[in-house]
């Protein structure tokens, strides 16, 4: 028996059918989208600093990762260029700790010791102090929440009150 189906149920079934194809459609494209926008940056360049360009400073630093953290203590290389570019390394001996480096677009923070690399595009995420030193040091107001204090003898501190992170130093030229 062919029975046929009111005008409105047939509409119905009809864009039923167009749903599930919408959604295939929809879901494809954010999954495209988002695929594209989770490519891994390429690590940035080591850096010579013996070119024209670069101010590099050596002293001594004590970090805390958050509050109740145990202080880290190491010797600190900040190396900053007219460019923009700057690169940090906190060592404690005889192995590196950290490694950062910024340019203008592009950011990346190594720590050596656990073997894990964070990088990415635009201005670096505000959360973390090594990334706000470069600013700090070149004269520029930190990010919020971040408190920037300068003493004598090229002493400063960076710390955010909220988290309990902190980092505290001395430069010399």
């Amino acid at each position: 028996m062919n029975r046929q189906l009111p005008l409105f149920q047939l509409e119905m079934s009809r864009s039923k059918l167009r749903l599930p194809r919408m959604l295939n459609l929809v879901f494809g494209l954010v999954t495209a989208a988002t695929m594209a926008s989770c490519l891994t940056n390429p690590p940035l360049a080591p850096v010579s600093f013996s070119g024209p360009g670069w101010t590099v400073r050596q002293g001594q630093a004590v970090w805390r990762s958050k509050s109740g953290a145990p202080e880290i203590a190491g010797e600190l290389l900040v190396a900053a260029h007219r460019d923009g570019r700057a690169v940090i390394q906190f060592t404690k001996t005889p192995l590196p700790f950290l490694v950062v480096q910024t340019t203008s677009n592009r950011w990346q923070m190594e720590f050596v010791a656990d073997n894990k690399t964070y990088s990415g595009r635009g201005r670096p995420p505000s959360e973390l102090a090594w990334l706000q030193l470069p600013r700090c040091l070149a004269g520029t107001a930190p990010s919020t929440p971040w408190n920037w204090q300068v003493f004598e003898g090229d002493r400063w501190r960076l710390e955010n009150k909220s988290t309990g992170e902190s980092l505290e130093g001395y430069l010399t030229q």
